[in-house]
């Protein structure tokens, strides 16, 4: 009987050893986590911005094709107007933007301009290598996602573009989807 009240003594011994080195571990990793908040620096957002003038283009298309009429707005993230167009019959648009224009952009189109309070349609830029922005409803939906996420970031851009992707019912199987969904159903392309 003595052994076994020993063998528990050592076990209870074993257990509280074990417990301050777990609390000694814990209590080193999180000052060392401490220390090493105060010495890195903050992360700074990018400000991209165009370094030289450069064009954008695309289609302004509604549920039924392109759009034949209406205007064109670019605003930068402070809603200040960067540059205006209309849109050509085939649902085209064309605007150059300036050079030193900060990023993000919004490109809002506007089938009456005598009316600014009608549906509109918009799509973001947050890239200055990519010139072809198309703007329906599916990227007005991904553009207010992305604003409800908390601002027009590449990082919100996809993952609202990544939940609003669809894939048509005739193109799935059992195991998900055939082809590759960045080139159709209005992924990344």
């Amino acid at each position: 009987m003595k052994s076994s009240a020993v063998l528990s003594l050592n076990i209870r011994k074993f257990s509280y050893a074990l417990l301050i080195v777990a609390f000694c571990t814990i209590s080193f990793l999180i000052g060392c986590e401490k220390s090493n908040q105060n010495n890195m620096l903050p992360i700074q957002p990018s400000n991209k911005k165009y370094e030289k003038a450069t064009i954008l283009e695309g289609i302004v298309s509604d549920n039924h094709g392109p759009v034949n009429t209406g205007h064109i707005r670019v605003t930068d993230n402070g809603n200040q107007l960067v540059a205006s167009t209309t849109i050509k019959e085939t649902g085209h648009y064309r605007v150059e933007i300036p050079s030193g224009t900060v990023l993000p952009v919004v490109l809002t189109f506007y089938p009456d301009t005598s009316n600014m309070a009608a549906e509109q349609f918009i799509a973001v830029v947050v890239h200055t290598t990519i010139t072809q922005y198309d703007i329906n409803p599916r990227t007005t939906a991904i553009a207010k996602q992305a604003q409800a996420m908390g601002g027009y970031t590449p990082a919100n851009l996809i993952l609202a573009a990544e939940s609003a992707a669809s894939v048509p019912d005739a193109n799935k199987t059992t195991a998900g989807f055939r082809g590759d969904p960045t080139k159709q159903y209005g992924g990344w392309h």
